[in-house]
């Protein structure tokens, strides 16, 4: 294996040194493998780093056969054939995040690094890795914007070449599929995860260890420590012990009731005999079998019932957002306008008074440096079901207007990408994801379902400009059936939206249908001449040349011209740009440069202007010129080109499909010119790229493609048979019709589109 990639470098660098002897051909490759190859090498150093969000728990009690158990097995110097890993596996409330805080500060010394991931779901796992990766300084410059995916990608990188120990920590990983795509590649390291999921627990780690509650012994002097009793009393101990036997040594429980002794000066022997009166006073709902939540709701029951009037609407509305990384901005931005009841959150102090007594009942945690709140999610389901439904519906509305703060409107007006929002739609990102799965799993329903529905459609364009697509069909499909008037021209946006997700993971059939109902709802709503027809004539002629039905996507593009220019419409550069790529698929590339050449900000524009421009909205303009030039036969201009786009892309989008697009096309060309090594190693990145994301099978598919051929000429039979039949079975998986297809690029190709704008 060393002397394959000791060969493996000699031969790019010799690649390199062919290259640099004709700079001027090549100085954008150059620049883009230069750039590459540093992010590569950067993991030979070795750093100290950690991202742990919690401090430590000075009240930690107990748990010495658990953390026996995990310490050795995890630990650097312990030898092992594959990637050390344990999962603590048990029910919410036992303590396992807990257990695993404790361990990575019982060994920080032990390790160079240790990367805590919060791993519920694929958004939470990737604003995780883009904090990480940014932290390790895998991301470049600040303009760089922090892609999950590119970050995931540098991070699997990043640990597969370190020689810093390492241990990963997979906090609430419940989603096997978003886990799979952060899993390390290497077979060093050490990882640790927690898990409520039986299947998670024992699919990718080599062992898992239950986690149940403590004995009431453990339990008891739990209690006492979070009481701060050093030395306790007999009698304290005695009621401890008392306590921690009611309530089954349930850590949640008793660290809540720690709280709740605390918060109200009462004694031990006091807290039992009001627990009694009021658990039998108060109906709370037990689910079949479980009374380990019946004994934790009523135990915050009683909390719930000293709060303030605002620290009692903050601690429900906290109970509708991602239990995670709440921050205070979208509280005191997102009130604005917002009914009188809750006006005390615009308010900086207001805010900081509820809060304060959230924290002194232990039913919140707050980072205080980043502003950010977080809340157990057993708390949140206690306080979601002493809500009757008016008061459920109230709330989840409210949440709903303050997340709207996060998403610039798409429906009404053709604003064009909004790259500028991204970093606050990022933060209302998974507390909206939250509300869709409130509503669609545990019967959440919105008051307002307009404003619900614009909310879902707003976040769902941001994820289709940020190329989530899998999670964007989600929410839009979600919204699109929340909309109950079906001729508004937000329902027309979100069905239009739709189909730009389906267009963009090449299925240009299925989008063609809603882009069409689209343009009609706009037809009626605004008239057949608005300049808005023109956005979705322009979706129906897309559609129609991914399709083939060049004809039918001219006459589209030619009305969407019409229109844009008899209103002056600053759009009116999109259209000739599509117009452009259509007439190049026409097979007539000197036409489609004289169109592109018409797009007002390109006026006066040569290849050079547009290889010194610092503005990465022009990406796509730039591949589309970089495809004209490869047609008129000028290779060494569609090179620079194709290489100035590729690093433009991942600087703007980090690595997801349209950057493994135009990484396929600069791989394809160094092919043509004879540079295989560098060629090879680009092709290879799409495949790694592709594979952390699982919207990327399209193009790890073609990929692999190309792969094959490669590694057949240079003589690696085995590499070349191992990608042929993973290609195959991609591209069946995919597209089942082409099953029995030709092994022909063209036939690949049909898993990608065209133009990726």
């Amino acid at each position: 294996m060393r002397i394959k990639r000791m060969s493996s470098t000699v031969e790019s660098e010799a690649d390199l040194a062919r290259m640099r002897k004709d700079e001027t051909h090549y100085k954008e490759v150059l620049e883009l493998l230069s750039a590459r190859k540093l992010s590569i090498t950067d993991g030979a150093k070795r750093i100290s780093y950690n991202n742990i969000p919690f401090g430590a728990n000075t009240k930690f009690s107990g748990r010495e056969d658990v953390l026996d158990a995990i310490g050795k097995p995890l630990e650097p110097e312990t030898t092992a054939p594959s990637l050390k890993s344990i999962a603590l596996f048990g029910m919410g409330g036992v303590g396992k995040t807990q257990i695993a805080i404790q361990y990575a500060y019982l060994n920080l010394e032990k390790f160079d690094v240790v990367l805590w991931i919060a791993a519920d779901n694929a958004i939470a796992i990737g604003q995780s890795c883009r904090t990480i990766a940014d932290g390790l300084g895998l991301l470049g410059s600040d303009e760089e914007i922090k892609d999950a995916a590119a970050a995931i990608y540098k991070i699997k990188n990043w640990l597969a070449t370190t020689k810093s120990t390492y241990l990963i920590i997979f906090d609430n990983a419940d989603d096997l599929t978003a886990l799979k795509t952060a899993w390390p590649s290497t077979i060093r390291g050490s990882v640790l995860l927690t898990t409520r999921d039986f299947t998670v627990a024992t699919s990718l780690v080599a062992k898992h260890v239950l986690v149940d509650a403590l004995g009431d012994e453990d339990g008891s002097k739990m209690l006492l420590k979070a009481l701060e009793l050093d030395h306790p009393s007999p009698d304290d101990e005695q009621h401890a012990f008392a306590i921690s036997k009611t309530f089954g040594g349930l850590p949640l429980a008793l660290t809540q009731i720690g709280g709740f002794i605390k918060q109200r000066k009462m004694s031990l022997k006091e807290f039992l005999p009001l627990y009694e009166r009021y658990s039998a006073k108060i109906d709370t709902r037990k689910m079949p079998g479980s009374d380990y939540e019946h004994t934790l709701s009523t135990v915050w029951n009683v909390s719930f019932e000293k709060l303030t009037e605002n620290s009692t609407l903050l601690l429900n509305l906290l109970s509708f957002f991602d239990p995670d990384g709440i921050s205070e901005d979208i509280l005191l931005q997102g009130s604005q306008n917002i009914d009188d009841e809750f006006s005390f959150l615009s308010d900086e102090m207001d805010v900081g008074d509820a809060s304060e007594d959230l924290l002194r009942a232990a039913l919140v945690n707050r980072a205080s440096d980043l502003a950010i709140l977080s809340i157990h999610r057993l708390v949140q389901s206690a306080v979601q079901k002493r809500l009757s439904e008016s008061e459920s519906i109230k709330y989840f509305d409210a949440v709903v207007h303050m997340l709207c703060w996060g998403f610039p409107d798409h429906s009404s007006t053709d604003i064009g990408h909004q790259i500028a929002a991204w970093t606050r739609c990022e933060k209302c990102l998974p507390h909206v994801n939250h509300l869709v799965q409130l509503a669609k799993y545990q019967g959440k329903n919105p008051g307002d379902r307009q404003k619900y529905a614009d909310l879902l459609l707003r976040c769902s364009w941001y994820l289709y400009e940020s190329e989530m697509y899998v999670v964007a069909r989600g929410m839009v499909e979600q919204a699109i059936s929340t909309f109950e008037d079906k001729t508004s021209l937000e329902y027309a946006s979100a069905i239009d939206l739709g189909g730009l997700i389906d267009l963009d993971l090449a299925q240009p059939d299925k989008a063609l249908e809603p882009f069409t109902r689209a343009l009609e709802i706009r037809k009626a709503s605004l008239g057949p001449e608005d300049p808005f027809i023109a956005y979705s004539l322009n979706n129906v002629a897309l559609a129609y040349t991914e399709m083939g039905e060049l004809d039918l996507a001219f006459t589209a593009h030619q009305e969407a011209i019409r229109l844009r220019l008899k209103a002056n419409s600053n759009r009116i550069g999109n259209s000739y740009s599509n117009m452009s790529s259509l007439i190049l698929r026409m097979g007539r590339p000197d036409e489609a440069e004289e169109m592109l050449a018409r797009c007002p900000s390109l006026k006066d524009f040569t290849d050079e202007t547009f290889l010194s421009t610092g503005n990465p909205r022009f990406s796509g303009d730039m591949v589309l010129l970089s495809r004209i030039r490869l047609a008129q036969g000028r290779s060494t201009d569609a090179l620079k080109l194709a290489s100035k786009a590729l690093a433009f892309r991942r600087k703007l989008l980090g690595n997801r499909l349209k950057t493994c697009d135009s990484q396929y096309d600069v791989a394809s060309m160094l092919l043509a010119e004879g540079h295989v090594s560098s060629a090879t190693q680009l092709l290879e990145e799409v495949v790694g790229i592709s594979e952390t994301f699982v919207e990327g099978e399209g193009q790890r598919a073609r990929a692999l493609y190309k792969l094959t051929k490669v590694y057949a000429d240079r003589g690696k039979q085995a590499e070349s048979i191992a990608c042929r039949e993973k290609a195959l079975t991609l591209r069946t998986a995919l597209r089942p019709e082409l099953k029995d297809a030709p092994f022909e690029e063209a036939e690949f190709s049909k898993l990608c589109l065209w133009m990726l704008w």
